[in-house]
């Protein structure tokens, strides 16, 4: 069957980054945000390390988002809650300075255009740790838009995170659709190739690779995003 839809990652994939800069950046702006409220820098980073592991273990009973202020607000106590506002207004403002940190790949914009031109439909499967203000910010780092996609993948959308294989069964239910119809593209070998065990068919983007375990990718289409748009042309036929 050919392919109907096509997922893409975004941090690696659509937007290049080096994962350890960018959180070096984004964690060291959102402390600098909020030190004059009294954060420590320190703890703070602590409590986004801990929520994000919340959601990454969340066994799907809450959203990401109920799980991270949870565990969030345990180490930095109930005052979290009442500052929202202030988490918010970081990222639609300082947040965008973490653009500095990131590459710009023009080729992105040009084959997800590419992809709806041929009539496909497109997901942005993000790994889902981040609020929509913050995830629409870097895909407009990446020179798409939200509306480019059918369906974007946020903490407050999602009760699974990757490498969860729930995480993706979700966003198949949310678009109808099933795996043999789906093509996932993504850079990291063991949160977007696991795809692959639903029946996915998968890409790998290697300019931005990340292989922690030194998989063998020998059995992944992979390549740049020229080899991407002429692999999917062969699955449209």
């Amino acid at each position: 069957m050919n392919i109907s839809t096509v997922l893409f990652d975004l941090d690696g994939t659509l937007l290049p980054m080096d994962q350890d800069v960018f959180v070096k950046s984004y964690f060291g702006g959102l402390a600098a945000k909020l030190a004059p409220r009294g954060y420590d820098a320190e703890s703070l980073v602590k409590a986004i390390w801990a929520g994000t592991a919340s959601m990454i273990n969340n066994n799907g009973e809450r959203t990401n988002d109920e799980m991270f202020w949870e565990s969030f607000s345990s180490i930095l106590g109930d005052r979290v809650r009442d500052d929202t506002p202030l988490f918010d207004d970081f990222y639609r403002n300082e947040f965008n300075n973490v653009a500095k940190v990131c590459g710009f790949d023009p080729r992105a914009n040009e084959t997800v255009k590419y992809i709806k031109n041929l009539g496909l439909r497109v997901a942005l499967a993000t790994n889902p740790l981040f609020p929509p203000e913050a995830t629409e910010a870097r895909i407009r780092w990446a020179g798409l838009e939200k509306d480019d996609f059918e369906l974007v993948t946020t903490y407050n959308n999602c009760r699974f995170c990757k490498p969860n294989l729930s995480y993706y069964i979700d966003i198949m239910e949310k678009l109808g659709t099933s795996p043999d119809e789906c093509l996932m593209v993504g850079n990291d070998v063991s949160e977007d190739m696991i795809t692959a065990e639903l029946g996915m068919k998968v890409f790998l983007l290697t300019d931005n690779l990340i292989n922690k375990s030194s998989a063998d990718i020998s059995k992944y289409k992979r390549g740049s995003f020229g080899e991407l748009r002429e692999y999917i042309d062969t699955l449209v036929g």
